[in-house]
């Protein structure tokens, strides 16, 4: 079992970024779908009585997605794996500011392989020592891992200059560009994201590596996707929660169609 807990500070406050979140999330689920692969979403709808982080929120919105994959796992997992396993659920209990994800392969590893992602959003820039309230092994084995979409790397092929941060100046809110080291001390509002990812892979001889490589891939995926968030803040800023939902709806229709057509897209694995 590997845990590690990512803090993302963002110059947003917190009721902005519930829906800047799930903007983002529904266009980079556009950027990631085609030619037989992508997500597919099952469900999404309201949830009540599922207690979270000692109970401290109990209702949201439940989704369940399918990911449809192949070219975005590592090779010498395609090797091993048998055709058609490489699909991955993800059940997400949202109940913002508190998020739990549960990602899972119940067709082929079944028990074998998990990932839970528990978020909290919360004002500050990363002061939070203990935000999911960890106690014993867990918060022995957890380590903790900033993430500065600003100045941290990301790879080229993840590059591009029109969700660059340093680069980006928002016309509705003037927030940015977000340029030098600790650009958070000259940011108000600011908040953080943190992300505890707990991965567990049962394999003789892979257990090791692959929990490794799936805590990179977190990484790299939090990193891109919150330049996103932030870079594409002219276009959700100013956004209400019916306006998101119609969205969401609109685009399960789009994945459901693009997933059957054109050629592969988005994230490789390398």
């Amino acid at each position: 079992m590997l845990v590690k807990e990512f803090r993302v500070i963002l110059p947003l406050t917190v009721e902005e970024y519930q829906v800047a979140q799930l903007y983002s999330v529904a266009e980079a689920s556009k950027n990631e779908t085609g030619g037989g692969e992508g997500v597919e979403v099952l469900k999404n709808e309201p949830f009540e009585n599922y207690p979270l982080l000692g109970n401290r929120f109990s209702s949201g919105q439940y989704t369940y997605k399918i990911y449809h994959l192949k070219s975005k796992v590592p090779a010498f997992i395609r090797l091993l794996a048998p055709e058609g396993s490489l699909e991955v659920h993800e059940e997400a209990w949202n109940a913002y500011p508190y998020c739990r994800t549960i990602i899972s392969n119940p067709g082929y590893m079944k028990e074998g392989f998990y990932i839970s992602i528990e978020t909290l959003h919360a004002p500050g820039d990363g002061e939070m020592e203990n935000a999911h309230e960890l106690s014993g092994e867990k918060l022995r084995l957890r380590e903790v891992v900033p993430i500065d979409i600003s100045n941290d790397p990301v790879k080229t092929a993840d590059y591009k200059p029109d969700e660059d941060p340093t680069k980006f100046k928002s016309e509705k809110t003037g927030r940015g560009p977000l340029q030098g080291p600790e650009w958070w001390k000259k940011c108000d509002p600011v908040m953080t994201c943190y992300k505890l990812v707990t991965c567990e892979f049962k394999w003789f001889g892979l257990q090791t590596r692959v929990e490794k490589f799936i805590q990179d891939v977190e990484r790299r995926l939090f990193t891109n996707f919150h330049r996103q968030v932030f870079c594409w803040m002219d276009r959700w800023h100013g956004m209400t929660m019916e306006d998101i939902r119609r969205l969401e709806d609109k685009t399960k229709q789009e994945l459901d169609k693009q997933r059957q057509v054109g050629e592969v897209r988005g994230t490789r694995s390398e």
